[in-house]
């Protein structure tokens, strides 16, 4: 599986999305499972309004993300730019119709069960669709913002079971009687390790740091990004006096600094397995022992994704609010015309683009054609 997950990685970007898209479905799948059987399946259209939900989120979200990311592309395209304009909405009317369908099948005797599941179905949107998207969006911004959150997620988990079956006697919290305080010490120790050592690797490494322009490419691909997020250099770090005075005792060597990159290490270690506990109380409440059966011998993806959702969304709300260079873009530029300007200002616009171009010496001979035909298009529709 490990292997598998390593091939996907390098096939190319598009291939990552694939997989991330596939596993939410089958953990939604699974947790939607749970709640159906609980109901005994009595209860009317609730399989395939969970499903409508679940389409309806996916076509607003990606909507939202192929928008954002490809501006230059779906603004230009006479077939895409309608529902790139209207996209959200279309998304609400969307949930309407799902909301309205709802309503006109509420049956006497099952409101309670009915109201019930629905709000199961929205949970799971929320905890589990919104929250993966955020995984897609992290991979688009870069490969290393998927993974090294996903890796620091495993790395936790390893270690936490390790460092708790030989070392561990206190209990650290009663939804999960296996979890223990020296297993959690001992991941926090061998995470943050783990964490500054794979940043620094992969940072590396341009196909894993550069944002996503092509989708189509892959880990063999020859992939550069200029200006490069400064994230991404190399920082001395001064080591504390009890850290160097260590280092010198044990390596004869007096180390004053050490070069780093930074990393979300931290959240994996306090916060991610919070999420572990989350899903384990789900379990107790409909007293079960795992979410399915899709992985033997480790229960169902969901068992295995708890934490991994919630880690996702940090990373992304990390880059968004700490990392991400907010630089003015071609499909930026374009949206905000087409969108702002009439036909008429846009030709003019087009016009003293072309004067600019002239004047620095950067017009290609090929523009002129291009204006000309821009020109005839409009005079023809006016």
């Amino acid at each position: 599986m490990i292997a598998m997950f390593f091939i996907i990685l390098a096939s190319g970007y598009i291939w990552s999305i694939v997989m991330v898209m596939i596993i939410t479905m089958l953990v939604y799948r699974e947790v939607i499972q749970i709640a159906y059987h609980s109901a005994k399946g009595n209860l009317r259209w609730f399989k395939t309004m969970s499903w409508y939900y679940f389409i309806t989120t996916e076509y607003f979200l990606y909507g939202e993300s192929i928008i954002y990311y490809f501006k230059k592309i779906v603004m230009v395209d006479a077939f895409l730019l309608p529902f790139a304009t209207h996209h959200r909405f279309i998304s609400f009317v969307l949930y309407v119709i799902g909301f309205v369908f709802f309503v006109m099948n509420l049956k006497k005797g099952q409101y309670r069960s009915q109201m019930s599941q629905f709000g199961w179905t929205h949970m799971a949107v929320f905890l589990i669709v919104v929250q993966a998207h955020f995984i897609v969006d992290n991979i688009l911004e870069g490969l290393i913002w998927f993974f090294l959150p996903a890796a620091l997620v495993v790395c936790n988990d390893i270690f936490a079971y390790i460092c708790g079956f030989f070392w561990g006697k206190t209990p650290l919290i009663q939804l999960s009687p296996k979890k223990t305080v020296e297993g959690f010490v001992g991941a926090l120790i061998c995470t943050l390790v783990f964490g500054f050592l794979t940043a620094t690797l992969l940072m590396r490494f341009d196909y894993m740091t550069c944002p996503v322009t092509d989708l189509g490419a892959s880990a063999w691909s020859n992939i550069s990004c200029e200006p490069k997020n400064p994230v991404f250099t190399a920082a001395p770090w001064k080591l504390p006096s009890l850290i160097r005075f260590m280092l010198k005792f044990m390596c004869l060597t007096d180390t004053k600094e050490v070069w780093i990159a930074p990393f979300g290490g931290f959240f994996a270690i306090w916060i991610a397995p919070f999420g572990g506990f989350f899903a384990s109380a789900v379990k107790r409440a409909f007293k079960i022992k795992d979410f399915g059966h899709s992985i033997p011998g480790h229960g169902g993806l969901t068992d295995r994704m708890d934490c991994q959702f919630l880690m996702g969304l940090f990373a992304y709300m990390y880059y968004q609010s700490f990392i991400k260079m907010y630089n003015v873009s071609v499909g930026t530029i374009l949206a905000l015309v087409i969108n702002n300007l009439s036909s008429k200002e846009q030709l003019e616009l087009l016009e003293r683009l072309q004067t600019y171009l002239a004047n620095q010496d950067h017009l290609a001979t090929q523009i002129e054609s291009v204006i000309s035909k821009a020109q005839n298009l409009l005079s023809g529709t006016a």
